[in-house]
């Protein structure tokens, strides 16, 4: 992180080789060995006791977590699922973002029906003072994204895990996307609600950056994307 000058960024669970998730407890203990260069996001399993353990859990550590997570079509769940409602209840009354993962599954059992990001129109229609994060901008339903975050005053997007290559298109691909981020930039009017995001280690620090670079926006929109939307919304 250092070495490409971002300052701070955000943990979340990362798979891990034997094909779970990292406690959101080690995460915690991550981030304090950072030195606060990281900071927790707790993600969350969807059943009541996930969710209990999960809301607790940030209560306790109320001065340090920025966020929750949902994997919405790993777990095959939507996001309107009354089991998430406690955990609602408590991000709205903190002012806590809760991200979704949106789009394309890395996994191919993953349901695309769950992640598709026009289920999460529901939730923001329901929850005006929820902050709603879609991770990855709903790739590649990107202008569904954009329509979204046009719409909704609370409803931002990510640019994670969006910089892959390894084909023989990827050049190619690369283009595609920031055309498509550009357009979705136009359409809602500016990149107030676009975060800055690499889903290390699918995309580089170096990637993720590139591919903001080669946004066609002005120089401010840019510097939103990069840290100012972020501070904004995560607090940091």
């Amino acid at each position: 992180m250092k070495d490409n000058g971002i300052a701070q960024g955000l943990l979340l669970s990362p798979p891990l080789t034997s094909g779970g998730m990292l406690q959101n407890e080690e995460v915690f203990r991550l981030c304090e060995l950072s030195r606060h260069l990281l900071l927790p996001i707790l993600t969350v399993t969807p059943t009541r006791a996930g969710v209990r353990a999960a809301v607790s859990l940030a209560r306790k550590n109320r001065d340090k977590a920025k966020g929750f997570k949902v994997l919405l079509g790993y777990f095959r769940v939507f996001a309107t699922d009354k089991v998430f409602d406690r955990l609602y209840r408590y991000a709205e009354e903190e002012g806590l973002p809760v991200m979704f993962h949106t789009g394309d599954t890395a996994d191919s059992r993953g349901s695309l029906a769950h992640s598709h990001p026009l289920t999460l129109d529901a939730l923001a229609n329901s929850r005006p003072g929820l902050k709603i994060v879609a991770c990855h901008f709903g790739n590649p339903w990107i202008e569904e994204v954009a329509e979204l975050i046009y719409k909704h005053e609370n409803f931002y997007a990510d640019v994670s895990g969006l910089a892959v290559g390894g084909t023989s298109y990827s050049d190619k691909y690369i283009g595609w996307l920031v055309n498509k981020l550009d357009g979705a930039i136009y359409f809602a009017g500016g990149a107030d609600k676009v975060i800055f995001g690499t889903d290390y280690p699918v995309t580089s620090h170096s990637s993720a950056l590139e591919l903001v670079s080669r946004l066609d926006v002005s120089s401010r929109d840019k510097k939103k994307i990069l840290s100012g939307n972020a501070e904004r919304v995560f607090g940091l």
